[in-house]
């Protein structure tokens, strides 16, 4: 009886979960300004000197045939925190009328027991969504 107590419990825990941020991009000038970020991971990247950037939120430009999306090399720049928020400003201007995209990886997937439970933490699956962005 204490097992299936424990179970339905785990069960409702993974329902009520809180919300994920969602991760938004914003073109401000020459700069890609990246918001939806959990404060407390923004907070300890921004504190960590060594913090790879361009790992966690690359620029790619997209090409022409968009299954070639993961041979692109990404877009050297600038990223700096500000207001919450991630800025990134490429050592180039963005081409106006060209396709870029930001793509972000989902470090939390798979840690959730619900993700489980549901097959949503189903192997081979991406752990990233690609946000699409047109330079003006």
């Amino acid at each position: 009886m204490k097992i299936f107590c424990a179970f339905i419990l785990l069960i409702i825990a993974g329902c009520s979960g809180t919300q994920k941020p969602v991760v938004t991009i914003q073109l401000t000038g020459q700069s890609i300004k990246i918001t939806g970020i959990d404060p407390l991971i923004l907070n300890d990247i921004a504190r960590d000197s060594s913090a790879d950037w361009q790992s966690l939120f690359p620029v790619y430009l997209m090409p022409d045939d968009s299954d070639m999306k993961d041979y692109q090399e990404e877009q050297p720049g600038k990223y700096q925190v500000q207001n919450g928020a991630v800025l990134f400003t490429p050592d180039t201007p963005f081409t106006k009328t060209k396709t870029y995209f930001v793509r972000c990886y989902d470090h939390s997937s798979g840690k959730d027991a619900w993700n489980y439970i549901s097959g949503q933490g189903k192997r081979g699956a991406p752990h990233y969504i690609d946000l699409i962005f047109r330079a003006q």
